[in-house]
């Protein structure tokens, strides 16, 4: 494959993207997501993404996003009336 692919019937021009190879190399810090050095697992605010997709209905993901932790059932009636 060349450098650059031309779309039949069309005259847009698609550059094929190149790794940069920072592998390891932090982009930035924050509270809401780590991964881990192994690169497979992802938790949110320090709960596997797997439980949370397992066991938890999508409000309760939102929730613990924007407030930081998981909701009471009261909290959670709340967030989903509003």
């Amino acid at each position: 494959m060349s450098d650059t692919t031309i779309l039949q019937n069309s005259t847009h021009v698609i550059k094929p993207k190149k790794s940069v190879a920072l592998s390891g190399v932090p982009a930035g810090n924050t509270a809401l997501c780590t991964v881990g050095k192994s690169g497979n697992d992802l938790h949110y605010r320090g709960y596997d993404i797997l439980d949370l997709a397992e066991h938890c209905e999508f409000e309760e993901v939102a929730h613990l996003l924007i407030h930081g932790k998981l909701p009471t059932r009261d909290e959670l009636a709340a967030y989903k009336r509003n």
